[in-house]
């Protein structure tokens, strides 16, 4: 294991009183113990149900208080991923309590793991509207499909309708063949992933013929009010003021909505001004809708990703200035 440093050391040693939970708490191989110190920057010893935590008393503090929110959620009966893991220093020196209350869904627990994260899902639970809005990689589409399958399962809505703007991403993909369905279905794949995370495949097709699931691009819903049901707009950057303005005049008696979107990746021809930016604008005040900020902080993917968004922010803010 790695070593801590020239700093002063402190020492700190943790007992654990579940023996079984310690072999996932630290990984195969002890994984999870070397990524808490890369993280950290502490060295880790562990011999039977102790732990020594050796490293600046800051460094030690953070990657205790991370070992103990992993170990709370193995007592919580939830498993630990690599992803986890980042997640619980991420916390842990935000000095924010946790991921908070996560998602059930058929497949798996889904929770917050990046402070901005926490707030959108206590946004989603408590708002008939929300925009979200952030990079690729923060979260935004995966934790509003996560909360609409489970409302769904838990009966608070009839139905899920899922929708995107038909754009192409700065390329030219001319004709495609097939019938409508088959046409569509490109643009609409990062939804059907997203599902497919939450609900087996069966179950999935099963609720889409019966009408359960909807996954319908843009343009299908104008003249439509959308009643009890949960409906997600994603990709809106893509979208005309018109457009949004549409669609979010389709929510209707007993629905939720969530807006995402990422700003800087607008695929709209001839600099045309983006749906999502005017309705930030225009919308600001309006009492009952939520706008929530993700950052590349709150990025998951791999961790050059949050580096690459960094790198294209810092860009961007040079030429504006």
């Amino acid at each position: 294991m790695s070593e801590a440093g020239n700093r002063v050391a402190d020492v700190r040693r943790m007992t654990f009183d579940n023996n079984a939970l310690l072999a996932v708490l630290y990984g195969d191989h002890d994984r999870h113990l070397v990524r808490i110190e890369q993280l950290a920057n502490v060295q880790l010893s562990a011999r039977g149900n102790q732990l020594a935590i050796t490293g600046a008393p800051d460094d030690a503090a953070l990657a205790q208080k991370a070992l103990s929110s992993l170990y709370e959620r193995l007592k919580r009966g939830l498993s630990i991923e690599a992803a986890d893991v980042d997640a619980a220093v991420r916390f842990a020196r935000s000095e924010a309590d946790g991921a908070g209350e996560g998602i059930r869904t058929r497949k798996r627990a889904v929770q917050a793991r990046t402070p901005g994260q926490r707030g959108y899902l206590e946004a989603l639970r408590e708002r008939d509207m929300v925009f979200a809005l952030g990079p690729a990689g923060s979260g935004k589409t995966y934790l509003a499909v996560a909360m609409g399958v489970s409302l769904l399962l838990a009966g608070k809505v009839e139905r899920i309708v899922l929708s995107r703007p038909a754009v192409e991403a700065g390329e030219r993909l001319g004709f495609l063949p097939g019938d409508m369905k088959e046409k569509i279905d490109p643009y609409l794949r990062p939804l059907y992933d997203a599902l497919h995370d939450m609900l087996p495949a069966e179950h999935i097709a099963n609720r889409m013929v019966s009408g359960e699931i909807e996954i319908a691009p843009l343009a299908f819903m104008r003249g439509r009010t959308l009643a009890h049901c949960y409906v997600i707009l994603d990709e809106a950057q893509n979208t005309t003021p018109m457009q949004m303005r549409m669609f979010l005049t389709r929510l209707g008696e007993g629905s939720r909505m969530v807006v995402t979107g990422d700003p800087s990746q607008t695929d709209l021809p001839g600099g045309q001004r983006s749906g999502l930016a005017d309705a930030v604008e225009t919308l600001g005040d309006v009492s009952g809708i939520r706008f929530v900020r993700l950052t590349s902080k709150d990025v998951v993917r791999h961790e050059l990703v949050t580096r690459i968004v960094e790198a294209y922010d810092a860009r961007d803010k040079k030429t504006k200035a």
